[in-house]
C-alpha cells in the first residue's frame, strides 16, 4: 500500500509536468468518482443507529457499488472486467535454479475494487526476492500511475539510489534500486492488465530481478483470462 500511494504521488508530478494524457484524464475522473461515493459512504453511515437505519444500510450498499464501479476496469463495450483466480496467476511463478520458492499464496477480492494476485518469495543465502503476479482487471487507478511514469520516461536519481520508467522484454516498467541497502524493485506491466512485481532484498545488483523477470512466462500471463 505505502509503495502505491508513493507511486500514485510521483504520478501527479508527472501529470502537472507533463500535461494531461488521456489516461490521467481517466484516472482523474476515477479518483473523482471515488471522493464522491466515499463522501455518500460516510453520509449512510451517520444514519446507522437512526430511525433510518434501514435507509441508511440501503444508502450504504449503494455507496459501496459506486466505489466498486469508480475503482474497477471495463472493457472496450463497457463491461466489468473478472480478475483471474489466483490459482491461475500461481502457474507462471517460476521454479529458479538456486533458489528456494516458499509456498505461493494468493488472494482474490472483488470490492472495493476488483483485482487477483499470487506471489512468492525466494531466497538463497542472505538474499530474498519477492514475485508477485497481479490481475488489475483493468482498473485505471492501479495502472494509471504506471502508464504515466512509462510514457512521461520518468527518472530519479539521489545519493539514494535511483528509480526510472524502463521496458523489459518491450513491456513497460519501472526500476529501483538502492545500492547501500542492496534492495531495488523491477515492476513490469504486461498486455496493460497484469502488473509483474519483483522486489529483492540483499540482492547483488538490480540484474538479479531482471534474471527472475526472465523466468516468468509473460507469455502465458499476458493470455490469461
Amino acid at each position: 500500500m505505502r509503495r502505491l500511494i508513493s507511486t500514485l504521488a510521483i504520478a501527479a508530478l508527472c501529470n502537472a509536468a507533463c500535461g494531461k494524457s488521456e489516461e490521467q484524464k481517466k484516472a482523474e475522473e476515477a479518483a473523482e468518482n471515488i471522493k464522491q461515493a466515499a463522501e455518500a459512504l460516510t453520509q449512510a453511515a451517520e444514519k446507522q443507529g437512526t430511525a433510518v437505519a434501514a435507509e441508511g444500510a440501503n444508502d450504504m450498499a449503494k455507496a459501496m457499488q459506486s466505489m466498486a464501479a469508480a475503482m474497477g476496469g471495463k472493457t472496450a463495450d463497457g463491461k466489468a472486467v473478472e480478475p483471474v483466480a489466483f490459482q491461475t496467476l500461481q502457474t507462471a511463478l517460476p521454479e529458479v535454479s538456486g533458489w528456494e520458492r516458499q509456498k505461493p499464496t494468493g488472494e482474490r477480492m472483488t470490492m472495493p475494487m476488483a483485482f487477483s494476485q499470487s506471489e512468492a518469495t525466494y531466497h538463497n543465502g542472505e538474499q530474498r526476492v519477492k514475485v508477485s503476479i497481479i490481475d488489475t482487471a483493468l482498473a485505471a487507478m492501479v495502472l494509471g500511475p504506471y502508464r504515466m511514469m512509462a510514457a512521461a520516461g520518468y527518472s530519479r536519481e539521489s545519493t539514494d539510489g535511483y528509480e526510472k520508467a524502463t521496458t523489459f522484454n518491450g513491456h513497460p516498467g519501472v526500476e529501483k534500486w538502492h545500492p547501500e541497502g542492496k534492495d531495488g524493485e523491477l515492476t513490469v506491466i504486461v498486455a496493460d492488465r497484469f502488473v509483474v512485481d519483483l522486489q529483492g532484498t540483499n540482492v547483488s545488483d538490480i540484474k538479479t530481478l531482471h534474471d527472475f523477470a526472465g523466468k516468468v512466462d509473460l507469455g502465458k500471463v499476458a493470455a490469461m483470462k
